[in-house]
Protein backbone atom coordinates (compact mmCIF):
# COMPACT_ATOMS: atom_id res chain seq x y z
CA UNK A 1 0.00 0.00 0.00
CA UNK A 2 1.89 2.68 -1.19
CA UNK A 3 0.37 6.99 0.10
CA UNK A 4 1.26 10.28 -2.16
CA UNK A 5 4.06 10.57 -2.98
CA UNK A 6 5.99 13.73 -2.87
CA UNK A 7 5.25 15.80 -6.26
CA UNK A 8 1.23 14.76 -5.49
CA UNK A 9 2.13 17.60 -1.86
CA UNK A 10 0.53 20.98 -2.17
CA UNK A 11 0.94 23.78 0.45
CA UNK A 12 -2.39 24.16 1.72
CA UNK A 13 -3.48 19.98 1.00
CA UNK A 14 -4.86 19.07 4.34
CA UNK A 15 -6.35 15.61 6.02
CA UNK A 16 -8.17 14.74 9.22
CA UNK A 17 -9.54 11.78 11.46
CA UNK A 18 -11.93 12.41 14.43
CA UNK A 19 -11.77 9.58 17.20
CA UNK A 20 -13.90 9.37 20.46
CA UNK A 21 -11.88 8.59 23.64
CA UNK A 22 -13.11 5.87 25.24
CA UNK A 23 -11.94 4.82 28.95
CA UNK A 24 -10.90 1.57 27.63
CA UNK A 25 -8.53 3.61 25.07
CA UNK A 26 -6.66 5.18 28.55
CA UNK A 27 -6.36 1.73 29.87
CA UNK A 28 -4.82 0.37 26.82
CA UNK A 29 -2.47 3.03 26.39
CA UNK A 30 -1.30 3.00 29.74
CA UNK A 31 -1.02 -0.38 29.16
CA UNK A 32 1.07 0.23 25.93
CA UNK A 33 3.29 2.71 26.90
CA UNK A 34 3.71 2.49 30.76
CA UNK A 35 2.07 5.86 31.49
CA UNK A 36 0.20 4.48 34.70
CA UNK A 37 -0.55 8.22 36.38
CA UNK A 38 -3.85 7.88 38.21
CA UNK A 39 -4.92 11.07 36.02
CA UNK A 40 -5.35 9.02 33.34
CA UNK A 41 -6.50 5.57 34.98
CA UNK A 42 -8.57 6.44 38.69
CA UNK A 43 -11.63 8.73 38.51
CA UNK A 44 -11.37 9.28 42.54
CA UNK A 45 -8.06 10.46 42.35
CA UNK A 46 -8.24 12.86 38.85
CA UNK A 47 -10.93 14.38 40.88
CA UNK A 48 -8.58 15.60 43.36
CA UNK A 49 -6.76 17.32 40.72
CA UNK A 50 -7.76 20.82 38.81
CA UNK A 51 -9.35 18.62 35.84
CA UNK A 52 -12.36 16.50 38.13
CA UNK A 53 -11.84 13.70 36.20
CA UNK A 54 -10.21 11.80 34.47
CA UNK A 55 -8.35 13.28 31.44
CA UNK A 56 -6.24 11.22 28.16
CA UNK A 57 -2.69 11.07 27.67
CA UNK A 58 -1.27 13.84 26.00
CA UNK A 59 0.26 11.49 23.81
CA UNK A 60 -2.77 9.93 22.97
CA UNK A 61 -3.72 12.64 20.92
CA UNK A 62 -0.34 12.84 19.37
CA UNK A 63 -1.16 9.52 18.21
CA UNK A 64 -4.21 10.34 16.26
CA UNK A 65 -1.75 12.92 14.32
CA UNK A 66 0.32 9.91 13.64
CA UNK A 67 -2.41 8.02 12.23
CA UNK A 68 -3.29 11.07 10.13
CA UNK A 69 0.61 11.33 8.89
CA UNK A 70 0.98 6.94 8.59
CA UNK A 71 -2.53 6.43 6.51
CA UNK A 72 -3.72 9.87 5.01
CA UNK A 73 -1.22 12.63 4.41
CA UNK A 74 1.34 11.68 2.95
CA UNK A 75 -0.14 8.20 4.24
CA UNK A 76 1.79 4.61 4.07
CA UNK A 77 5.64 4.97 3.10
CA UNK A 78 6.03 8.98 4.91
CA UNK A 79 8.53 8.51 7.54
CA UNK A 80 8.12 10.97 10.73
CA UNK A 81 11.00 12.78 10.99
CA UNK A 82 10.14 15.51 14.16
CA UNK A 83 7.21 16.89 15.90
CA UNK A 84 6.83 19.57 18.07
CA UNK A 85 3.68 19.30 20.36
CA UNK A 86 2.04 22.07 22.75
CA UNK A 87 -0.95 20.84 25.01
CA UNK A 88 -3.40 23.62 25.78
CA UNK A 89 -6.17 21.49 27.03
CA UNK A 90 -7.01 18.40 28.57
CA UNK A 91 -9.10 15.56 26.73
CA UNK A 92 -11.61 14.11 28.50
CA UNK A 93 -13.32 10.45 28.21
CA UNK A 94 -16.02 11.53 25.57
CA UNK A 95 -14.67 13.70 23.46
CA UNK A 96 -14.34 13.14 20.01
CA UNK A 97 -10.95 14.55 18.99
CA UNK A 98 -10.70 15.80 15.27
CA UNK A 99 -6.53 15.57 14.41
CA UNK A 100 -6.03 17.58 11.73
CA UNK A 101 -2.80 17.87 9.39
CA UNK A 102 -2.18 20.44 6.67
CA UNK A 103 1.01 20.92 4.37
CA UNK A 104 2.78 23.77 5.56
CA UNK A 105 6.07 24.15 3.59
CA UNK A 106 7.79 21.59 0.77
CA UNK A 107 11.42 20.74 0.85
CA UNK A 108 12.12 19.56 -2.63
CA UNK A 109 15.92 18.55 -2.60
CA UNK A 110 15.06 16.38 0.55
CA UNK A 111 11.60 15.53 -0.16
CA UNK A 112 10.59 16.74 2.99
CA UNK A 113 6.91 17.74 4.32
CA UNK A 114 6.56 20.02 7.15
CA UNK A 115 2.50 20.00 8.40
CA UNK A 116 0.92 21.78 10.72
CA UNK A 117 -0.66 19.77 13.14
CA UNK A 118 -3.45 20.09 15.31
CA UNK A 119 -6.02 18.17 17.77
CA UNK A 120 -9.43 20.28 18.54
CA UNK A 121 -12.46 19.37 20.65
CA UNK A 122 -15.23 21.24 20.38
CA UNK A 123 -13.98 23.84 18.33
CA UNK A 124 -10.99 24.35 20.26
CA UNK A 125 -7.46 23.57 19.64
CA UNK A 126 -6.15 20.73 22.48
CA UNK A 127 -2.99 20.46 21.03
CA UNK A 128 -0.53 22.66 18.52
CA UNK A 129 2.12 21.78 16.53
CA UNK A 130 4.56 20.92 13.59
CA UNK A 131 5.63 17.53 12.09
CA UNK A 132 8.23 17.00 9.55
CA UNK A 133 8.18 13.91 7.31
CA UNK A 134 10.67 12.13 4.58
CA UNK A 135 7.87 11.50 1.40
CA UNK A 136 8.74 8.98 -1.22
CA UNK A 137 9.54 10.39 -4.36
CA UNK A 138 7.22 8.97 -7.44
CA UNK A 139 9.51 6.08 -9.08
CA UNK A 140 11.12 7.21 -12.62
Amino acid sequence: MQGLFFEDLSVGQSAEITRVVEARDLTAFAEVSGDTNPVHLDEDYAKTTPFQGRIAHGMLSAAYISAVLGTRLPGPGAIYLTQSLRFRRPVKIGDAVTARVSVAALDERRAHATLTTLCIVDGRNVVEGEAMVMVPRRPA
